[in-house]
């Protein structure tokens, strides 16, 4: 098992309390020093004032946030959760997905979805009722963008004057990309996720906040959790899939894991849980409205990941 913390609404939302010189690298290397085995930010480029007066939040730049708190750190994976393909191009996402892996090291995790914020897809100019196809269409792309630094030396050694090359230089330092999570609750984000990605990214929520991103509600359970992952694995086994693929899943506020009140046993039983039903990772949400309140969360995470990675060891 391992963890991923996403950085809080907060960060982005309050950014005289949380940014400025040195910020970003700061907080990376107190998630690090705590035990997290990944960082993530969200993704909202201009989000509509509607939904933000209704719950919703600003986001930073995934590229450039990443790119801060890897400089702040040194071992710890970096995580764009989640990274709404259809909103850009891919080929200047390709781009910037490989700038930053090498940059980092190799330490990027692509977490990507198709999104449901129509209103944010209108703004950009991006097709909001064709957005799945769009997402496919967009790991094929980005697959071979990055494929074609291989192209380098035979397009040099057998330059052919009829055909125009395009080359993406420097490739991914994970080869022959990062790993790309694909996120969603439904069966089509599953089967996507089997036949596409390298990964899968499930999220607790219940049916109100289901309406809300057009996803299915998923119930914090181990019970309902262990039965989608089932269907995750048969889905793998369906498209060819020999190899097993990660599964992220992010509970949400009826966890243990995140009652400030839960004992010891309560909070490793959930996580031992989550580990029989076939999860791989677990996403925490941060929930801090100052720094010092994101601390203290650290804090209280810090011994949880220490015993949970005993386990592992």
């Amino acid at each position: 098992m391992r963890f991923a913390l996403t950085l809080p609404t907060a960060v982005a939302g309050k950014p005289d309390a949380w940014l400025g010189a040195g910020a970003l690298e700061r907080i990376g290397a107190e998630v690090e020093a705590a035990g997290f085995d990944a960082v993530g930010v969200t993704d909202h480029p201009y989000p509509p004032a509607d939904w933000l007066a209704n719950g919703g939040h600003h986001a930073l730049d995934p590229f450039v946030a990443l790119s801060f708190l890897a400089a702040g750190t040194t071992t710890i994976r970096l995580f764009t959760n989640v990274l709404v393909f259809p909103y850009r191009d891919p080929v200047i996402t390709a781009k910037s997905i490989a700038t930053l892996d090498v940059l980092s090291g190799g330490r990027l995790i692509v977490g990507a979805a198709i999104g449901y914020l129509e209103a944010e897809f209108e703004v950009v100019g991006a097709d909001f009722r064709g957005r799945a196809a769009t997402f496919e269409h967009a790991i094929t792309a980005m697959r071979a963008a990055w494929a074609s630094a291989g192209r380098v030396e035979k397009a040099a050694a057998e330059p052919d004057p009829g055909e125009r090359t395009h080359v993406m230089y420097p490739p991914p330092v994970q080869r022959p990309h990062p790993p790309i999570w694909i996120g969603g609750n439904s069966a089509a984000a599953r089967r996507r996720a089997a036949r596409m990605g390298d990964g899968w990214l499930p999220f607790g929520q219940p049916a109100a906040m289901a309406e809300v991103t057009g996803s299915p509600p998923l119930e914090s359970t181990v019970g309902a959790l262990a039965a989608q992952i089932a269907a995750f694995e048969a889905d793998c086994r369906d498209a060819g899939r020999t190899e097993r693929l990660d599964v992220c899943f992010g509970p949400f506020g009826k966890s243990p894991i995140f009652d400030r009140d839960a004992s010891t046993d309560a909070v490793d039983a959930e996580i031992g849980g989550y580990a029989d039903a076939g999860v791989t990772w677990i996403g925490f949400m941060a929930r801090a409205k100052e720094p010092d309140d994101l601390r203290r969360e650290l804090d209280r995470w810090h011994p949880v990941l220490t015993r949970a990675h005993d386990v592992r060891a």
